[in-house]
Parts: structure tokens; C-alpha cells; sequence
């Protein structure tokens, strides 16, 4: 079996070298040659693997085997590129960055993988001749459940353009057995199931048994001395395993592929074999399940001590047996710790990986026998951090005591980096002791608690933000003190999304009609390329095109929704989209509370006067955390409305509302390309980017929102005048919130209707929406109610808009024409340059292959 770090001596030109002919010669005389990608060498690959890695006959060859077959079959040439990839890396020796996030949200990965292999032709006619469309198999795949949100999928997107742009990166995660959840409704309410994605099996990943670390938990520091000095050694405790899994991930057209590696638990041993002969079955079996618990759900609920110390244990997990891959990687070709940097940065997607941070730290120290400042050097050297939030529930903070339990070195070191790190702020603002609370790391208080954003902060050479807005918050609102300290630490990368995945695959009609109209592909690889499509805007073909373009979307969207929703709705209608996670802050309740009052008005209107309405389709998707009830609650009151309004006949033409269930990546595909208009309404200063945001507009799809987020560098590049933007801006919220503490907020005669119809049961029983009333008329943090007029008004506006097709057209056009800045190329080039120091690594492309 092939090591996975001990390349094939295959190199890129076959030839192997002559000091590692003598052993295994034979082995490299017989593979020299690379699978061939004719559609009989294919067919053949889809067969073999039907009959023996599935043990199923011909007659037993249904759609889901074929899937799985093609799967293989790919993967077989998935690996090969792999293996090409890493020997070339370690032939050359680059630097590389090692991506450390807690999800990746991949979505489905036969469509990505023959579209990037540039693959799809061949497989398309292979499957053909077998009776299968390959689109067919497409849907035989389950999504991988390894994250629930923009920080899973912006991972996803940051992969594929790595490979693509041929950097040297590797992905590290866990792999979860269990996603965050199937998501049911069941009379209106969220229903939570699990979701096993792991049911049939993963044909795209290849467990490495031969990769293994041993993670400790617990346990005591024990101080020895030694001629060097007193040495601190972690011992006891409790010990897990963790086992790699390796997912090749393909660049565009390109032989480099490089790799998500996900950690699974497992027991140190299987069980203890002398309880188990005593007769304490229970006993016997409990370390073997306590182990394969950490990796066993994605973020589990940490309302309690034991979950919140199952949290900490997953993040500690992920990151220690990363830091031996990287670490064991380093050793083997390097001597230098100092050169460390030089070979590696590591990326940390938010705070969930920052107690790596002291992991190599405490390896550099304890293991590696490195002074303390020169280890600590090569750490904040080798260290960036990512921020994605604001709110403060968000920033991370694990209570002192959990951590001296489950990690009593790592709880150690942080004291003594605090400590020094505090000098330094003295040495700033001598004698400010606020100054020193606020920065510390530990946060003082009836319950210490260490802070990871700060602890991520300081142990890091560079804090960026998603977007400017939100970059700008970071530093002046959410971490002023620390950016007057380390103003150089601080920078914006603004997020981007993948057009592969999000035009090409998702969009093949609007990949087909940029592919003609810019006389050119490239656009996939080069987004810049797709700013040539203004050139034709007024061109009536190019209108006309892009209307068709729209309705087949639109009706593969609504055969969908047929299907799995039970609704029939009418494509001419007005697709307006809100998808993303239901959270308080993105305000689905706003976009209800509009619906409603559309509804209402639509009733009063005279049959003459609805001829005049612009019908709607309202599209709601994403699901609640299982603990957050206020959420759980808003998609009950959508589901209440829909109900209603899709069952009075009166309005049937001019309004349908829909709640898609257990919204995911492949929805997404389907849902993005319909919309006309999309909903990023979240309040002004809470959403850090959004990325669905440049999803729907490379699809033409026109926002509705407010100025938050990456929305504000959106309208920078589309314009002001072709989206529909609305609401308080940032620096009027503060001043907006203490009005609503004041009850100075007069509540619009329109939004009173809304919660009058609420009251008296038009919707259901008033007291299930009662906490939703008494949060807007008590609070209204997200200041809902006072944007709530300003937002009617730029429903108008859509309204008005759509009445005029071939302007909404234009508009949409400019769109998808204006997202250049928007790509993941663009945002990977820019980390690759101005905070990883890594240049691409090209592999070089032999014969066998056709680019």
C-alpha cells in the first residue's frame, strides 16, 4: 500500500529515477501510464467498479450503482492527479497554507469534479449508452453535512480556487458522522432528525489508516528538570485517536488537486477487554464511545457543562492532530525551526481552531525543547486569523476552570502569554488598568473565561475582516484598543464565492449564453472577462435570451417546489428569495410582516385594481438552531402565513409563499438561478459579509436590501440604481436603538394592520406568535419595526420595476456583469499575497491530458 506521505516515485514525465529503481521495479514498470479518458476506458472504469467494489451484477445496475460507479471511476482519476500534485509539492518545497476550518460545506461532488476535470463530455456520452443521464445521477448524491452555513461554504469556495489557481494548500477539518440536522416542518414548527450523510457511504474520500495521531485529554503537567533547564511533560489522561480521511479537491482544467484532510475519532483501544471478561459490558464499551462522540456531531449543543466541554474537545482534537500532520510534514525535509514560517502559514476560519494557536506552542516548547520567546516568534509568525462576526454572542469564550481540566498545559501557557502580552499593553498605557481588562485574554469576573478572538489576536501576524464594512467594525468598534496596539495586524479581505460552482454548474443556460455572447469560457477562470457582456445589454437578442435564460430556471425551481412542497406556482410571477440561516438579525420576520401586509392589501383591492399587481412568489429557506427558540418561532409564523395565503383563492394569481425545507447547498443550486430579487435585509452593522449576496447576483438576480455587509461593496460595483436598497444605516443605529428604549418609535398604521391580524388569529393562535409581538413592542433590537416603512418603499420600487421587463432585464444583465470583485480567485489572490507569502506551484501537464 502506497504511504501517504512517501510518494510514488512516478514523476510527471514517467520515468522514474534511477536510485529508486532497484526497489519495487517491477511495481513502476507496470504503472506508468495515466487511466485514459475515452468513453470506452470510462464505461469500462464505471463497470469494474459496479461488479467489484459494489458486488452488483448487470441486472442489478440501477441509477443509484451507476452513480456510485461514476463516483469511483472519477475518483480512481481524482487520485492519480492527487498523488501527481503532492510529489510535485514535496519535489519542490514551497511554502503552503494549511486552511483550519471547523466546517466545509461542499455540497454534492460528481458535477463539480467532471466539470473541473473538464471530464463532462466524456461521462455524459458513457452514462448515455448505459441508459443514464449523467444530470439523472447528479441527484443520486447526498450532500456532505459538514457545515451549516457562509463560514462552511466560503471554505469550499476558498479550496476550489486554491486548486485552481494552483497554490499549495491543504484543507484540514473533522468529519462529522452526523451534520447539523435533517430539517423537517411538521404543522408549521421546525422538526430537527439526523442527518446521516454517511448512510451509503462516501465515495469521494479515502481513509488513511496508515494516518494516525494520539490526542490527549486531561491528565497533570509534570515539571522535571533537566541539564537544559526545568522541562514541562503533560502526561495521563485520556487518549483518542484520530484517523485521517482525504478528500481530493480538482483545480479548473488543471492537473493540481489538493486535498481536504478531516479528522475521526476513534478509541486509543477498543475496549477494555478485562472489564468486559468481569462482566461490566457497559464499562467495557464506554472510553470507545466517549472518543468517537467528539467527531460524532456537528457543533453540539453547549447550553450545558458537558456539551460545552465536548465543544472544546472537538476544537482541541481538530487542531493537535492537524499540528502533527504539519509539524511531521515540516520535519521531514527541514531542521531549521526558524525557516518554520517560511514553509508554513496556517489560516484559522475564525476562533474555532485559535487553541492551535497554543497547540504549537506547547509542541515548539515541551517537545521540540525551543526557548519560550523564540517558540512563541515562529508562532504569531505563522498564524492569521480570520473574524466573521460581530455579535458578541459569537466571539468565542471558554471558562477557565474547563480548560485546566480537559487542557491543564495548554490553561498554563495562556497565563503566561497573558502575562507577557499584558507588559506590552503597560508598556502603551502605563497604569490604565481598564485598558488592561478590556485586552486581556483571560476575562475576569465571577466565572474567569479565556477569550479566544483576543487569544487568536495576539497569537496571530494578521486579523482580517470579510468585508470593508465589517473589516472597519472590527477594528473601531468590536476591537478598537487592540487595533490602536497592532494597527499593522489588521486588514479586509472581502469574501468571494466560486463562479464554477455558482454560474457554471448551477447556471448552465447563463453559462451557455456568456460562453457566446463574450465569444469566449475563459470567463470561468478570468471573471474579469465577464464585464463584456454590458457591451450587449441593449441588444434586443441578448434580452430576449436572458428572459428564456430566466424562465427555464424558474420552472425547474417550480417543478421543485411542486415536488417537494405541494405548491403549484406561476413562473411569470415575481421570484422573490430570502435563504439563509433564520436568525433574528437577518430579519426573515421583516420580509413576513411585508407579506403580510401585502396579503392584506391585496383583499382589499376591487378585481380591477389586482390586475394591476405584480404577482409574487415568495421563497423562504434555511434552517434554526435547534436552541434558538425566537427563530424556531419565525418559521412557524412564515409557515402559518403561507398556509393562509396559499389556500385563499382570491390572491391565488398575484401571491404564493413558500418554506423550502432543509435548505443545503444542491437546494441552493436549484434555488439561486430562478430568483429575481433576493432579501439581505439583515440590520446595518450585524451581517459581516454574506456571500449568498454574490451568488444571486453572478445570477442576474437583483438585491432588495440594506447597507450591510458586503451589500455595500455590491453597490459600489452594480451601482446604487439597479439594486433596491433601504433602511437604517450603520452609524444611525445606535441612535435608532435608544429611541426604541425611549418608546419614542411611532409604529407605522401599516405594521400595526400586520400585528392586528396577528392578534385576532388571521394567521393561527395568536398566543404561539405572542413572543414574536412582545419582542418587537419590548425591544426590537434589530429594529424591525423602524425600518419597516422604509422597506414598503423599496417593495414599490420592485413592483414598479417588474412592470417594465425589459429594464428589469437590463438591470439584471449588469449584475452578473459587475461581480468580478466578487470571485474567490480574486479573494485568494489577495491572501495569497498580502498575508500567506505563498506563490501558485504549477504541476506540469503531461500528454494524456487535454487542456
Amino acid at each position: 500500500m502506497q504511504m501517504p506521505y512517501k510518494q510514488t516515485a512516478r514523476t510527471t514525465t514517467g520515468v522514474v529515477p534511477p536510485t529508486e529503481k532497484k526497489k519495487g521495479s517491477k511495481l513502476f514498470a507496470l504503472k506508468t501510464d495515466f487511466l485514459k479518458n475515452d468513453e470506452d476506458s470510462i464505461q469500462k472504469g464505471i463497470l469494474d467498479h459496479v461488479e467489484y467494489t459494489l458486488a452488483r451484477t448487470k441486472y442489478n445496475f440501477d441509477s443509484f450503482s451507476a452513480y456510485q460507479g461514476s463516483a469511483y471511476s472519477v475518483r480512481d482519476r481524482l487520485i492519480e492527479r492527487w498523488n501527481e500534485t503532492q510529489q510535485y509539492y514535496t519535489e519542490q518545497d514551497p511554502k503552503r497554507v494549511y486552511y483550519l476550518s471547523m466546517e466545509y460545506l461542499m455540497g454534492r461532488t460528481l458535477q463539480n469534479a467532471v466539470y473541473n476535470m473538464n471530464l463532462k463530455d466524456e461521462y455524459h456520452n458513457a452514462l448515455l449508452e448505459f441508459g443514464f443521464e449523467l444530470e439523472d445521477l447528479y441527484e443520486e448524491e447526498k450532500d456532505a453535512a459538514l457545515g451549516n452555513g457562509g463560514l462552511g461554504r466560503l471554505a469550499a469556495c476558498f479550496m476550489d480556487s486554491l486548486a485552481t489557481l494552483k497554490y499549495p494548500a491543504w484543507g484540514y477539518g473533522l468529519r462529522y458522522n452526523y451534520g447539523m440536522f435533517e430539517q423537517g416542518i411538521y404543522d408549521g414548527y421546525q422538526t430537527e432528525v439526523p442527518d446521516y450523510w454517511l448512510v451509503a457511504g462516501n465515495p469521494w474520500e479515502i481513509e488513511r489508516l496508515d494516518v494516525q495521531y494520539t490526542v490527549r485529554f486531561y491528565g497533570q503537567v509534570v515539571e522535571r528538570k533537566t541539564s537544559e533547564g526545568v522541562r514541562h511533560e503533560w502526561e495521563g489522561g485520556e487518549l483518542v485517536q484520530a484517523i485521517a480521511y482525504d478528500t481530493p479537491v480538482p483545480g479548473y482544467h488543471t492537473t493540481n488537486t489538493n486535498n481536504i484532510r478531516l479528522w475521526s475519532s476513534k478509541p486509543h483501544k477498543e475496549f477494555d477487554l478485562e472489564a468486559f471478561n468481569g462482566g461490566n459490558y457497559l464499562s467495557a464499551v464506554e472510553a470507545k464511545q466517549r472518543s468517537e462522540n467528539i467527531t460524532s456531531v456537528l457543533y453540539p449543543n453547549d447550553n450545558t457543562y458537558s456539551g460545552k466541554e465536548l465543544r472544546l474537545k472537538q476544537q482541541y482534537f481538530f487542531v493537535a492532530a492537524t499540528l502533527c500532520d504539519i509539524v511531521r510534514r515540516y520535519k521531514k525535509s527541514h531542521t531549521d525551526w526558524k525557516e518554520f514560517p517560511n514553509k508554513v502559514a496556517v489560516q484559522l476560519n475564525d476562533t474555532h481552531p485559535t487553541i492551535g494557536v497554543i497547540e504549537l506552542f506547547r509542541k515548539l516548547l515541551d517537545e521540540e525543547g525551543l526557548a519560550w520567546d523564540e517558540a512563541w516568534s515562529i508562532v504569531t509568525k505563522t498564524f492569521a486569523y480570520t473574524n466573521h462576526t460581530i455579535l458578541p454572542e459569537a466571539l468565542e469564550m471558554w471558562p477557565v476552570k474547563l480548560i485546566e481540566d480537559l487542557l491543564p498545559r495548554h490553561m498554563q501557557l495562556i497565563y503566561g502569554i497573558n502575562h507577557r502580552f499584558l507588559i506590552t499593553v503597560t508598556q502603551k498605557w502605563p497604569d490604565n488598568i481598564e485598558k488592561m481588562r478590556s485586552l486581556s485574554i483571560i476575562q475576569e469576573g465571577e466565572e474567569k473565561k479565556v477569550r479566544m478572538a483576543h487569544l487568536a489576536i495576539v497569537g496571530s501576524h494578521c486579523v482580517n475582516g470579510v468585508a470593508a464594512m465589517h473589516s472597519d467594525l472590527v477594528k473601531h468598534k468590536v476591537f478598537p484598543d487592540f487595533f490602536a496596539l497592532f494597527p499593522d495586524k489588521f486588514q479586509n479581505k472581502t469574501n468571494g464565492v466560486t463562479p464554477r460552482r455558482w454560474i457554471q454548474q448551477a447556471n448552465p443556460t447563463l453559462s451557455n449564453i456568456l460562453n457566446r455572447w463574450l465569444n469566449t469560457d475563459k470567463w470561468v477562470i478570468d471573471l474579469e472577462l465577464i464585464k463584456g457582456i454590458k457591451e450587449h445589454m441593449d441588444n434586443p437578442q441578448l434580452i430576449e435570451e436572458w428572459k428564456q435564460m430566466k424562465l427555464i430556471n424558474k420552472q425547474r425551481l417550480a417543478d421543485f417546489i411542486l415536488e417537494h412542497c405541494g405548491i403549484k406556482v406561476n413562473i411569470n410571477a415575481l421570484f422573490d428569495v430570502h435563504i439563509k440561516r433564520i436568525h433574528e438579525y437577518k430579519r426573515q420576520l421583516l420580509n413576513i410582516l411585508s407579506v403580510i401586509h401585502r396579503y392584506l392589501t391585496i383583499k382589499k383591492m376591487s378585481p380591477e385594481e389586482r390586475r394591476n399587481v405584480a404577482p409574487r412568489v415568495v421563497i423562504f429557506a434555511g434552517k434554526a438552531a435547534p436552541g434558538y427558540f425566537m427563530a424556531k418561532r419565525h418559521i412557524k409564523l412564515i409557515n402559518s402565513v403561507a398556509e393562509v395565503i396559499n389556500n385563499d383563492k382570491e390572491v391565488d394569481e398575484h401571491l404564493k409563499v413558500v418554506f423550502i425545507a432543509n435548505y443545503n447547498v444542491s437546494v441552493a443550486q436549484v434555488i439561486i438561478p430562478a430568483s429575481d430579487i433576493n432579501q439581505q435585509i439583515s440590520t446595518a452593522g450585524t451581517e459581516a459579509s454574506g456571500t449568498s449576496n454574490m451568488k444571486f447576483t453572478m445570477n442576474g438576480s437583483l438585491i432588495i436590501g440594506t447597507l450591510d455587509g458586503a451589500n455595500v461593496e455590491i453597490a459600489e460595483e452594480v451601482g446604487q440604481e439597479n439594486m433596491f436598497i433601504f433602511g437604517l444605516r450603520t452609524s444611525e443605529i445606535d441612535k435608532a436603538r435608544e429611541k426604541m428604549k425611549a418608546k419614542e418609535v411611532v409604529v407605522d398604521s401599516r405594521l400595526q394592520e400586520v400585528f392586528l391580524n396577528i392578534e385576532l388569529g388571521t394567521f393561527g393562535a395568536p398566543e404561539v406568535f405572542k413572543p414574536i409581538l412582545d419582542s418587537l413592542n419590548y425591544g426590537d433590537f434589530y429594529l424591525t419595526m423602524q425600518d419597516f416603512p422604509l422597506y414598503l418603499d423599496a417593495q414599490e420600487e420592485v413592483d414598479n420595476l417588474w412592470k417594465r421587463p425589459d429594464d428589469w432585464i437590463r438591470k439584471s444583465i449588469i449584475n452578473t456583469a459587475s461581480t468580478y470583485f466578487f470571485s474567490s480567485d480574486r479573494a485568494m489572490k489577495e491572501y495569497a499575497q498580502q498575508i500567506w507569502g505563498i506563490e501558485p506551484c504549477e504541476v506540469e501537464t503531461t500528454d494524456y491530458r487535454r487542456y
